[in-house]
């Protein structure tokens, strides 16, 4: 009897905390349901009189370029960044050199350089090089901010594969490529869950590196157009947070397609790393 309370009460704390985290999505998602002379301070946690859409066809009609211009820019540099890190992480676990170690926490400290203390050397690095402006340059960046926290996953994830496989494989002729491609990137798909899932959300939502780098506000990614939702003199409080909804929703159906393989991946990192 004593276990039965304890386990009823372990769910009804979970079950509050999730409700609390919940919270603000409610009130985003009823307050887009409510077209602007319904919306208040004091009746925003009120279900709306009824079924109001006006709010997301604004919403979608502002900020449908801008969400097209972050599909461009997370899917693939996402991909590519998680690919990067698969490569520097299968390095860094299977092929031990003379100065690995060192070089390792050196591609570490990336992980905690702030973005605002580079953003100079950064724009004028690009300005350079010719992709300031650009939708391929915000790419690049992001590609290069990945290396770092996706190295660190794969790294911890190949640390836990037999080396015999690899011994079984060099026995046969594979080579470096040839053991990545054909041994680590079959058994790597939880690996890169958790990867593309944490760049996926990464990317989406970066807001200061899309105003910064795209000045164009016809470039810039979707976070700007729903932070440009709001009016000079007034807020449509209605449109702003359907902006809101619009804009998670992509990260929220990634995490739930890939979110299985995603514990996977941080149970076999944290596990067998």
């Amino acid at each position: 009897m004593t276990r039965v309370w304890t386990r009823t009460g372990i769910y009804f704390v979970l079950v509050a905390f999730a409700l609390f985290y919940l919270m603000p999505i409610y009130v985003l998602f009823v307050t887009g349901l409510k077209p602007y002379k319904d919306v208040s301070v004091l009746t925003m946690w009120d279900l709306p009189n009824g079924l109001y859409f006006g709010s997301f066809t604004e919403a979608w009609a502002k900020v449908s370029p801008n969400f097209w211009n972050s599909v461009q820019i997370t899917v693939p540099a996402a991909i590519i960044s998680s690919l990067l890190g698969s490569i520097n992480g299968y390095v860094f676990a299977k092929w031990r050199f003379r100065g690995s170690g060192t070089l390792f926490m050196l591609v570490l400290f990336g992980l905690f350089l702030p973005y605002q203390g580079i953003l100079i050397p950064l724009v004028e690095t690009l300005q350079r090089i010719g992709l300031y402006g650009s939708i391929p340059g915000l790419i690049f960046v992001h590609c290069v901010f990945g290396i770092p926290i996706t190295a660190l996953i794969f790294r911890s994830y190949f640390a836990g594969i037999p080396n015999e496989l690899m011994d079984a494989a060099k026995i046969d002729g594979t080579g470096f490529f040839g053991i990545y491609r054909w041994i680590m990137l079959p058994i790597a798909a939880p690996a890169f869950a958790v990867a593309l899932i944490w760049q996926f959300t990464s990317i989406w939502n970066d807001f200061l590196l899309g105003v910064v780098i795209l000045s164009n506000p016809r470039l810039a990614p979707v976070m700007v157009a729903v932070n440009n939702l709001a009016g000079s003199y007034f807020v449509e409080w209605n449109i702003q947070m359907a902006g809101a909804v619009i804009a998670a929703l992509p990260t929220i159906i990634f995490y739930l397609a890939l979110g299985r393989l995603f514990m996977r991946g941080l149970l076999a990192g944290s596990l067998k790393g």
